[in-house]
């Protein structure tokens, strides 16, 4: 049964966001510029990271890894949709973007100072959330710093129209207490846990945990 929630997931993702790659990364470019708070927690990821090699994870096209980058954070990006990634390589041809999913990593064991899952676990359901935790962990360095960011509570949305075309997500508002479980069970220390209020056309709280292998 798990495996066909896992295969269900990753093709209605996967085949959603290659239909909208070039309109989502048009409509979300500068989106960062207008988040202070945002802004402010990838500063303090950064700063953890240090020189390292850090992984964003679902990446989408490449939005938050160029902010990462011009931090001075050694990063590439990983993504489910080949048409993200398409569109990644096109706008930031310097940094480095594999097609992957974040449940099954093709990155070696203690390889990463950091890895980052911003927003790319709004469509995983709550039971396949300990297997991308621990694939976190493994990829971590002793020591290496994981950020997530998400959206924080206890609903489910279904997403039948966005960014201009017709999609099938469900998007999951996963509560923080699950969220640092899920960490500690994973073998990660919580460094930090913090909540906004929702801004802008955001439906609710959204959540930072920082943790650290």
């Amino acid at each position: 049964m798990s495996y066909v929630i896992e295969s269900d997931y990753l093709d209605s993702t996967r085949t959603s966001y290659d239909t909208a790659a070039a309109s989502y990364a048009d409509m979300l470019r500068d989106a960062i510029d207008a988040m202070p708070f945002d802004r402010a927690m990838l500063g303090v990821f950064a700063e953890h990271v240090g020189d390292g090699p850090v992984a964003d994870l679902g990446c989408g096209p490449g939005r938050i890894a160029i902010h990462l980058h011009k931090l001075g954070v050694d990063v590439f990006g990983v993504d489910l949709s080949p048409g993200m990634i398409e569109v990644a390589r096109r706008d930031y041809p310097q940094l480095r973007f594999e097609v992957g999913s974040l449940l099954d990593l093709d990155i070696p064991d203690g390889s990463l100072a950091g890895a980052m899952a911003y927003y790319s676990l709004v469509h995983t359901p709550a039971a396949l959330l300990p297997k991308a935790f621990a694939e976190f962990h493994r990829v971590l360095r002793p020591g290496g710093h994981l950020l997530v960011a998400f959206k924080a509570g206890e609903r489910q949305n279904h997403v039948s129209h966005a960014y201009g075309h017709d999609l099938s997500l469900e998007v999951y508002w996963h509560p923080t207490a699950l969220m640092s479980r899920l960490a500690a069970e994973a073998g990660l220390t919580e460094v930090a846990m913090l909540t906004r209020a929702p801004s802008g056309t955001e439906l609710g709280p959204q959540g930072y945990l920082l943790a650290r292998k």
